[in-house]
């Protein structure tokens, strides 16, 4: 059988494109491609499960447009297919009077993006979250939480219901476009497909290798690592609670999360991975870490992020040092409060110049369409994510 479309991926993003496909094209023949034994079980099933409302994002970007349209997209599927969610809203807590410049200027991007925005006194604060500390605060209210796995699993049970194949532990080898076909190598069996959408993460770059792309870019994993607090925190904050972010660090730093479950996790730092999939600081994939090390864009990174990279490194060693990050907004935590938890990996494309490429990055051949980077909020953003792409594949492939 030759498919009309194969989308690579079964995180969110490829599932939502795929699904997208299913509805505005019944008649086609979609396949979706998964190297693992499940769906979800990279960067979608281990994320905080925010639901972002689009705080931080430049005026204009992608980014901005795609994480603004996914909260009511987000939400409405949700609501349509009974999955729990709740729109909890966000607090951005500024602990230093030097950090009241940063809210300000961070209140103009809200407005800037469309959203709205309440700032609130130390008092107020307070009032509101009796357990956090701080001299002032951003409310954002359209911020949520959700399950962003269940999301994918029934993204996957649409698309089997709509006619489309879900083919889990199917590991690309090789793609070549030949004859008018893609000839798609995956867990040792050959499947063709008329046209390609690789929505890979980790293995973004790699894909896009395959199909000849000459890329700018290369995938550089971190590692984000979270605690989980005891149940008896489970009613500590009413919200997420969020530091004000340093715009010199590529990351928002680590915040107190409520979780679809009601219980609340601490996290996540940004630790350099030493291996695409290495949720453990022990994991290390000899391949991934040749690969960065000879890229120059990553020493350029390395350079230029060394104190915070240092940083973070230490952290992560020291529970210690990373409660110190969260006791700066809730100084009652204690050791004892922190309890382990999963950890995820994010993927970040780095251009060779050493840049973080922080919006979307989309690559195409003539039969093949490349999601070479999705950085948070990709999973709010999936559903506008997936219409563009299936906009981009009415003008390439021609439907």
């Amino acid at each position: 059988m030759v498919y009309d479309l194969a989308v690579i991926g079964g995180g969110i993003v490829g599932l939502a494109t795929a699904l997208e496909v299913t509805r505005r094209y019944p008649a086609l023949s979609v396949a979706v491609l998964e190297k693992e034994d499940g769906l979800a079980r990279h960067q979608t099933g281990r994320n905080s499960g925010v639901i972002h409302a689009g705080v931080y994002y430049q005026p204009g970007s992608l980014k901005a447009r795609f994480c603004k349209e996914g909260v009511e997209a987000t939400i409405g599927f949700c609501r349509e297919n009974g999955l729990p969610h709740e729109q909890c809203g966000k607090l951005l807590v500024a602990t230093e009077a030097e950090e009241l410049a940063r809210m300000a200027a961070l209140q103009e991007r809200c407005m800037a993006n469309g959203l709205p925005v309440e700032r609130l006194d130390a008092t107020e604060l307070r009032r509101r979250e009796p357990h956090v500390r701080g001299v002032g605060a951003l409310f954002v209210p359209t911020t949520g939480i959700a399950d962003y796995g269940a999301i994918a699993r029934r993204m996957g049970e649409l698309i089997e219901a709509a006619g489309g194949a879900i083919l889990t532990g199917r590991e690309v080898s090789g793609i070549r476009e030949e004859g008018g076909e893609v000839v798609i190598e995956a867990g040792g069996r050959t499947l063709r497909a008329r046209n390609l959408i690789a929505c890979a993460g980790l293995m973004a770059d790699r894909l896009a290798r395959l199909c000849g792309i000459d890329l700018d870019f290369r995938i550089v994993p971190f590692r984000g690592e979270y605690y989980r607090l005891g149940s008896d925190r489970d009613q500590i904050v009413r919200h997420l609670i969020y530091p004000i972010p340093d715009p010199g660090l590529p990351f928002l730093g680590v915040h107190l999360t409520r979780m679809i479950g009601n219980y609340v996790t601490v996290g996540p730092n940004a630790v350099l991975a030493f291996a695409r999939e290495g949720y453990r600081f022990r994991d290390v994939d000899p391949r991934d870490l040749a690969e960065m090390i000879g890229y120059s864009g990553f020493r350029k990174v390395i350079r230029t992020h060394l104190r915070s990279g240092l940083s973070e490194m230490w952290n992560s060693l020291s529970k210690r040092r990373y409660l110190a990050l969260c006791q700066r907004y809730c100084p009652e935590l204690r050791l004892d409060d922190l309890t382990p938890y999963r950890a995820g990996v994010r993927a970040q494309a780095v251009l060779a110049d050493g840049t973080l490429v922080h919006d979307f990055l989309i690559r195409e051949t003539a039969r093949s369409i490349h999601v070479c980077n999705a950085p948070s909020p990709a999973a709010t953003s999936a559903i506008p994510i997936a219409r563009d792409l299936v906009g981009r594949a009415e003008k390439r492939f021609g439907w």
